[in-house]
């Protein structure tokens, strides 16, 4: 059955608005499965946060219950340190456990009962010390022989057990939804591909139908008016044309819907090319008596199918650049990380001096003071946290206040490298503290250039280093992050420096 114009022009159109709809679908779901990774994400860092918790709680008990033991082998004061320190970090990190786990009824009640526990084995270590201190061993040794300690260890180990199998279930459960959902991103575009595949079928399917009528009119026309040469060059002409737009549509459909995902932003250019060469084509070839289904299709050709690509192209603009942003942090997180010494205070006296002249603009300056010693680690890595974030210090000035940014770093206790970028800008919202560092989330208003991806990035970066970074803010105020780095980045990866 032949294919009328109108009949083409529908298809056409529809089979391109479906064509969109799948890409809308694909934008839709890669945001949501987003979002679904970064949850998991999070769920598993917490968990392992929390047994990391715990561990550290196990260790200061084992770290108090032995040096009682050595005091009282050796009547050595000596052997008090570890006892002493870990009974004055043991209550803090009770209490950390306890915010850690905060929320769960039935872990709650473990730890309640492990507070109770570990209040009488203390108990029962400082009354022994006390007595060894008072001359007293005997009746130290007596204490110890009746097995309560024992007996309260045993218990709080098995709390303890108790919590660590908690915290790794959570693991496991959040890996597996990982994987769930990675295999549902898979299908997703599997599905999608194989849509638009279809799609692209049934595009090209119709231009070459349509092409194989205009050849077949083009020779009955030659046939029924070989005495009209000139007539028959003018349609021969116009035939010829036609033919070239429509093999150029079909270029841009086979082209562009079977890998939209690949030069999504050339599809829609091709498209837009398209539709100028449909309209031209429709405008030259218009009868006098037009139906209402071909008014109809011009309606959508004009102005429907405009609107539409402007949309496509800013929901694939972004989907673009948001794909890009992921490809990045995965791309970070495979580097390899060249750990070699560094002048610290040198590189950030580099980073500020690549930025003063926009602080200037901003009617302020940048301040460096970093008295630490050399420290080994990856300076490519190291130039883009900071360069981020002092950039941002700059770039979120208060309007009507000049900018002071100081970047300050030292060194403290466990040898730990601490570095404070601090700027009085406009602040951050306190219920934004912990968003502002996931994946396209940026906190207040809108008014500056970005995908939201600059501070995830430099977190991984950072966790990548062996380091963490937190933040202080006051909204209207200013902010600090503050940077907290190993000395030595071999320490943590076990790699060589150059």
């Amino acid at each position: 059955m032949p294919i009328s114009k109108v009949t083409f022009v529908r298809s056409t159109v529809l089979l391109i608005l479906l064509g969109l709809a799948a890409l809308v679908l694909i934008v839709a779901a890669t945001f949501w499965l987003v979002g679904q990774t970064q949850a998991y994400s999070d769920k598993v860092t917490n968990a392992r946060r929390e047994r990391a918790a715990v561990v550290d709680l196990v260790r200061l008990v084992q770290e108090a219950e032995t040096g009682q033991r050595g005091y009282l082998l050796t009547g050595d004061e000596n052997y008090l340190k570890p006892y002493e320190n870990a009974r004055r970090d043991l209550e803090p990190q009770l209490a950390r456990v306890r915010s850690y786990l905060n929320g769960e009824a039935d872990i709650e009640g473990i730890v309640d009962r492990l507070n109770d526990v570990l209040t009488r084995k203390l108990d029962e270590l400082r009354r022994t010390i006390d007595l060894q201190k008072a001359g007293r061993h005997e009746d130290a040794i007596a204490i110890v022989r009746t097995d309560v300690g024992q007996n309260l260890m045993d218990a709080a180990q098995d709390l303890f057990q108790r919590l660590i199998e908690t915290t790794d279930s959570n693991v496991r459960q959040s890996l597996d939804q990982q994987r769930d959902n990675i295999s549902y991103l898979r299908w997703v575009t599997l599905l999608s591909a194989l849509a638009i595949l279809l799609l692209g079928g049934g595009s090209v399917w119709t231009v070459l139908r349509y092409m194989n009528q205009l050849v077949a009119a083009e020779r009955e026309v030659s046939a029924l008016n070989a005495g009209l040469e000139e007539r028959v060059r003018e349609r021969t002409a116009d035939f010829q044309r036609a033919n070239e737009e429509i093999q150029r549509f079909a270029y841009i459909v086979t082209h562009d819907l079977r890998a939209p995902l690949v030069n999504i932003m050339g599809f829609t250019s091709e498209l837009e090319t398209s539709l100028t060469a449909i309209k031209a084509y429709m405008a030259q070839s218009a009868p006098t008596g037009e139906d209402a289904v071909a008014g109809a299709a011009r309606l959508a050709v004009e102005e429907d199918l405009p609107e539409a690509i402007g949309f496509i192209r800013t929901s694939t603009g972004k989907m673009d650049g948001l794909i890009n942003a992921i490809l990045k942090l995965s791309r970070e997180g495979r580097r390899t990380l060249k750990p070699e010494k560094i002048d610290l205070g040198a590189l950030l006296q580099a980073t500020a001096s690549s930025l003063q002249h926009q602080a200037i603009e901003a009617g302020g300056e940048v301040q460096v003071d970093a008295q630490v010693p050399p420290i080994v680690s990856d300076r490519l890595a190291l130039e883009q946290v900071f360069g981020n974030l002092v950039d941002n210090a700059v770039k979120y000035s208060q309007p009507g206040r000049p900018l002071k940014v100081r970047v300050k770093a030292r060194q403290i206790r466990g040898r730990r490298i601490v570095i404070d970028i601090e700027d009085n800008g406009r602040g951050i919202a306190s219920h934004d503290h912990e968003r502002v560092f996931d994946l396209f989330r940026r906190s207040g208003a809108q008014d500056q250039r970005g995908e939201g991806i600059g501070l995830a990035h430099v977190r991984v970066i950072v966790r990548n280093l062996g380091g963490e970074i937190t933040l202080k803010s006051s909204l209207g105020q200013g902010t600090t992050f503050t940077v907290s780095l190993p000395p030595d980045l071999r320490d943590v990866s076990g790699a060589n420096a150059t």
